[in-house]
């Protein structure tokens, strides 16, 4: 590999199974932590709930095209660095592409050491101003580093204990169940059990929540983040 970049969480939208497979495998080389997502509509969930380092996005996809992906993604303030990966190469197409708020355009086929150059090239930019950082009462979430700042203290969070304090950050006052965070944050993972949701909240409170004031336990139904707790 040229140039060294962190581990990245990659979003690969394409409804092209074999391709998107192929991508997978060639960025499972630089560590990179890879979803898929082949259909338009699905993809666009995705990104309203999880933050990712960056997104491939085909243009042609069911349910929604990539470019109405791109437009309403930029318009709702998401500032994910996005490569386009399309058939589409006139220079008209580009420029629709990259007005619309692509980060960059690749023209399919594709060599994929090129995709992947791109791809570090990306992942090597400075931080945006533009990407705010999430606070919940007196807690800060740390976009840049995966972490969160507790009373102007770092706390250092692994992956999946950042992956579900963001994704309570993002969705307060709702009760989401072992079953619901288990396909948030593992998607995709078919072998792991809501254990491992348990496990990781546990150690998530232990870290940020001792007391169980943030993220309460509503008995037989779920986990919640209540602003009225702060």
């Amino acid at each position: 590999m040229i140039g060294t970049v962190a581990m990245a969480k990659i979003l690969i939208v394409e409804d092209d199974e074999s391709l998107a497979e192929s991508v997978r495998r060639f960025l499972l080389f630089d560590q990179h932590s890879i979803e898929i997502s082949h259909d338009g509509m699905q993809a666009y969930e995705k990104l309203r709930d999880t933050m990712y380092d960056v997104i491939l996005l085909d243009w042609e996809l069911p349910g929604m095209t990539g470019i109405d992906i791109l437009k309403r993604y930029r318009q709702n303030g998401g500032s994910t660095p996005i490569i386009m990966l399309t058939g589409k190469s006139t220079v008209r197409d580009k420029e629709s592409g990259l007005d619309t708020g692509a980060d960059d355009y690749l023209a399919k086929p594709f060599d994929m050491k090129e995709l992947g150059a791109r791809v570090r090239a990306l992942l090597r930019r400075p931080a945006q101003i533009a990407t705010k950082v999430t606070a919940f009462g007196n807690l800060q979430l740390d976009t840049a580093r995966h972490g969160v700042i507790k009373d102007g203290e770092s706390i250092a969070l692994v992956p999946k204990e950042y992956q579900m304090l963001e994704f309570f950050m993002r969705h307060p006052n709702q009760v989401f169940s072992a079953d619901v965070l288990l396909n948030q944050i593992w998607s995709g993972d078919l072998d792991t059990t809501t254990d491992a949701v348990r496990t990781v909240l546990k150690r998530l409170r232990k870290k940020i929540d001792p007391e169980q004031k943030l993220i309460r336990t509503v008995h037989g139904v779920g986990y919640i983040l209540e602003t009225t707790n702060n």
